[in-house]
This record gives C-alpha cells, sequence and structure tokens, in this order.
C-alpha cells in the first residue's frame, strides 16, 4: 500500500467492515482480488481514503478508466453506507452513499456503480450520480 502504517493490524478499516488488515488491506496490497463487486467497491471507497490511485486505476475497467488522477487530496471522506448490492452473472451494481468535506462542507455522494467480472476479476465500469 502507498502509505505504510506501524500500526495497520489493528487500524481501523475506511469502509467500516471491521479491521484494514483483515477487510481492504489484502485487497488493497495486491495479495487478494475481490470476489465481489460490493468487496470492489468498498476496497475502492477505502483507496479513496488512503490516497491508493494506483489501486484505482487497476481495479477501474480500461474501456472507462480516465487518464487524469481521480484522487484528490482537498477532500476527507467520512463514512461509508451500502445500500444494496445486486449480481447479475458477470455483471453487478452497487448503490451506496459515500459522506465527506469539502472545503469545510459536508457534502453526500449517492452513486448506484456499475460493475463488470473479466477472467474471474472485477472492475468499475462508471456510476450514476443520484441527485438529492
Amino acid at each position: 500500500m502507498g502509505k505504510k502504517r506501524n500500526s495497520i493490524q489493528h487500524e481501523s478499516c475506511p469502509c467500516g467492515g471491521g479491521l484494514l488488515a483483515s477487510c481492504c488491506g489484502p485487497l488493497l496490497s495486491g495479495a487478494q482480488h475481490a470476489t465481489s463487486a460490493e468487496q470492489l467497491m468498498r476496497s475502492r471507497y477505502s483507496a479513496y481514503v488512503l490516497g491508493e490511485e494506483s489501486y484505482l486505476r487497476e481495479t477501474w475497467f480500461k474501456e472507462t478508466r480516465p487518464a487524469e488522477t481521480v484522487t484528490d487530496k482537498s477532500l476527507q471522506w467520512l463514512g461509508l453506507e451500502v445500500r444494496q448490492s445486486s449480481q447479475q452473472d458477470d455483471a453487478a451494481t452497487v448503490e451506496f452513499v459515500a459522506r465527506c468535506r469539502v472545503q469545510g462542507r459536508g457534502q453526500r455522494l449517492h452513486e448506484i456503480s456499475r460493475f463488470v467480472r473479466e477472467d474471474g476479476r472485477w472492475f468499475y465500469v462508471d456510476g450514476n450520480i443520484l441527485e438529492k
């Protein structure tokens, strides 16, 4: 992982799924691959929180991956709520709400993300942002 931590064994995972070492940590380090679209989405949220640009790029579907940097150090991520997840063969969607603070102002990102599985690996394709 890009940011090394002495206490990774006891650090909470940003996605809210337990300890980083047993939740998203193995995915972010490349030791494991996500076994579901929801697990990939949670690990991508953690990657945004931790500034893991390379992981975000690696898990983005090649045909929709942006050329520019996707992490933004001005955002302070505050929490994740997964609302629902569904899978149909090698395609899946995950609806979530991610809370963040931008220049001191709280914001919410409510999105339905699309994922695809290729050669046994899940990739983020794109998402539809839902307005309030």
